[in-house]
């Protein structure tokens, strides 16, 4: 009687062991099935192309769109502290909240306006962007090079760049924030900026039509900068809806998809003239949809 005691005593306890194992497994199983089914891409749409820049209307545009987050302009024109205005940070940040809609991540357009290369007071707008973004919980700010911001063929106003990013890049890696450089430069310019600030907090902004439009082949460019470099994308055909314009965007997503790039993508301007934002970019929206998501 004693021994079959023991040998059922140990047969329970071998059972247990085997349920215990089996139910980590089947944890295990659960958490690569969620894992599996985790979006590699979440697709958003710049405040200034849904017509509402640093407004919480973005927002509720988005929601009606169906995006899943707005990249929110730091500030404007009209109002230059924008995001570092307590009421303003928390107005958007209420927004989110409300909609559901997620900060997707911040871009500082007025350096096309105001340039980074020579204009003082931006070394401020670029620090503040950096607790800015940290206190929306977001990780990319977008640097804009256009317009009187443009560094084609300006060595001054590259080694003037370099110097302010080298100052700025330290507090944005303390805060775990990337500054993405968006202009007309090719990969390697943009790759030799990088290297001369020296820091991981810097990288390119990476818009498949600007870069067209500059004479620069996309599709070596894409390869050679690879996911360590591209912080963030916009999706764009100006003045027309993705899928109708000049880009082969087939070829972009696989492109995108072979440099096991994830993360966010932004369109931007990709409405017809007269054509009215919502349905536009919900066609733009299930566009991008059938080429990353299915």
């Amino acid at each position: 009687m004693k021994e079959d005691l023991v040998l059922n005593r140990r047969q329970m306890l071998k059972s247990s062991a085997l349920l215990l194992a089996s139910a980590a497994l089947d944890d295990a199983n659960a958490s690569m099935s969620a894992n599996a089914f985790a979006p590699k891409y979440q697709i958003g749409a710049c405040d200034w192309s849904v017509g509402r820049q640093l407004s919480p209307e973005a927002f509720e545009r988005a929601k009606q769109i169906g995006l899943h987050g707005i990249q929110v302009s730091y500030n404007t024109g009209k109002d230059e502290k924008g995001l570092s205005v307590p009421e303003t940070l928390q107005a958007i940040r209420d927004a989110s909240a409300r909609t559901g809609v997620k900060v997707s991540s911040l871009a500082i357009g007025e350096l096309n306006r105001v340039p980074y290369k020579s204009q003082p007071k931006t070394e401020e707008w670029v620090w503040n962007s950096v607790d800015a973004a940290k206190a929306l919980g977001v990780k990319v700010i977008l640097l804009a090079f256009f317009s009187d911001g443009d560094l084609r063929n300006d060595d001054t106003g590259k080694k003037a760049v370099i110097e302010r990013l080298k100052k700025v890049a330290p507090h944005a890696e303390k805060q775990g924030i990337t500054l993405g450089i968006e202009s007309w430069l090719s990969g390697q310019e943009h790759l030799d900026i990088i290297n001369a600030v020296g820091s991981k907090a810097v990288k390119v902004y990476y818009d498949f039509r600007n870069s067209t439009d500059a004479g620069h082949d996309i599709f070596k460019e894409i390869p050679m900068l690879g996911k360590d470099m591209i912080c963030e994308i916009h999706m764009k055909e100006n003045g027309q809806r993705l899928g109708e314009g000049p880009l082969d965007w087939p070829r972009v997503a696989k492109a995108v998809k072979d440099i096991g790039y994830e993360g966010w993508m932004q369109i931007e301007g990709a409405t017809p003239r007269g054509a009215e934002i919502i349905p536009a970019y919900q066609h733009n929206l299930n566009y991008l949809k059938g080429l990353f998501l299915s």
